[in-house]
């Protein structure tokens, strides 16, 4: 007889914050991209968001080490992920996110009919793109021209609404060309973004077993979870996340446990937890992989956190304080020159050991961001971010 492993929070945040590097730091000399492979990407829209989600898991690790691995050693490269947001990912996993990603159904389109590309129009704007960015490093301007030149006018009309403005329709799809392989950032050029093509690897041919692969991936670092779970990382329809599910228990790959008496999904034969519970103080940045792939939200924002530390339910729209695996707070740091101020404001009374652990990780933030850091124990007054 078969006993369905039993699972509990406790348990699963110590096993999360344990693979994940928060339990302890990687050691000195570990490569960066071991370390942004760990949480399967570094949300990076805000570049420095991500170079402190970086430098917080790695001892010795400062922004100029993540910066040199993504342009000088190309380790890391900056591309669209999960959701189709802007993240850092291990350069040699981009063809199993390729594979991956590009597997996932997109869903219907946001806008309206005369604003939307067809499917044909999209891959002929995905072609143009790697076509245009072939060996090249180009700005969003130019990389436009390119794009109308090899496709049509239509690809410029000006009618997708972004940011009080009206982005080229083309850039609809701009994230499925990250995704396909074909886009991924190149250095400013000045104050100005550029793209380029990622140089080719070995590509993954089989859209089935890098879909296998990438949910054993997610559940190694953030399981137990349900398809639910998975699909709301993914941002992708919850039924096409339980049918693929389904399929890799069928198949042996995945093996269900009781994860607070709720059926949920771990690796197979992945069962095994830490001893102990999550413990210690951590500063974890805006979009943080722990926070924005952490499930359930009630139990990882318990009590006041729900309120203060979501956006409208949304995780990530705020640097949080961890506290023994659970969010216990918000922070902001603001640089001035080489120093920053660090204000939190801790959701829970301190001990004196937690004082001296934020106090240290006040000063982990600093060396991190290469500033003299300066400590604030009091109210955020700085809103959610965009």
């Amino acid at each position: 007889m078969t006993t369905t492993r039993k699972i509990t929070w406790d348990a699963a945040s110590a096993r999360r914050a344990e693979r994940q590097f928060l339990a302890g730091p990687a050691r000195t000399g570990t490569p960066v991209a071991e370390v942004v492979g760990a949480v399967l990407g570094a949300h990076a829209q805000v570049l420095s968001a991500a170079e402190v989600s970086v430098g917080m898991r790695a001892d010795g690790v400062t922004r100029a080490d993540v910066r040199a691995a993504l342009w000088d050693d190309r380790s890391l490269v900056k591309t669209y992920g999960p959701r189709g947001t802007v993240h850092l990912l291990a350069a040699r996993e981009l063809p199993l996110f390729s594979a991956a990603l590009t597997a996932v159904p997109t869903g219907r389109s946001p806008f309206p009919p005369g604003v939307r590309l067809t499917e044909e129009q999209a891959s002929q704007v995905v072609a143009a793109i790697g076509d245009a960015l072939d060996g090249r490093f180009l700005t969003l301007d130019e990389l436009s021209e390119e794009v109308v030149a090899r496709t049509g006018p239509w690809a410029g009309d000006r009618v997708m609404p972004a940011f009080q403005d009206l982005w080229p329709r083309w850039r609809q799809v701009m994230h499925r060309a990250g995704w396909a392989g074909t886009l991924c950032f190149g250095p400013n050029r000045g104050r100005k973004a550029t793209y380029t093509r990622p140089v080719p690897g070995d590509l993954e041919t089989d859209p089935r077993g890098a879909l296998a692969a990438f949910v054993h991936r997610y559940l190694y670092a953030y399981g137990p979870a349900t398809p639910q779970h998975f699909a709301r990382w993914l941002a992708a329809p919850p039924g096409w996340a339980t049918a693929l599910f389904g399929e890799l228990a069928s198949a042996g790959r995945i093996e269900e446990v009781l994860f607070e008496g709720t059926p949920a999904w771990v690796a197979a034969g992945d069962t095994d937890v830490p001893e102990r519970p999550a413990r210690g103080v951590r500063l974890l940045p805006y979009f943080d992989a722990y926070v924005i792939a952490g499930q359930p939200r009630e139990r990882l924002f318990p009590g006041a956190a729900y309120e203060r530390a979501l956006g409208g339910g949304q995780a990530g729209n705020h640097p949080v304080l961890l506290v023994d695996g659970v969010v216990a707070g918000v922070w902001h740091q603001r640089r001035r020159g080489r120093r920053t101020t660090v204000t939190v404001e801790p959701l829970v009374r301190l001990t004196a050991r937690q004082e001296r652990e934020l106090g240290e990780q006040v000063e982990r933030v600093g060396e991190v961001l290469e500033a003299v850091p300066e400590l604030v124990v009091g109210k955020v007054t700085v809103g959610p971010h965009a």
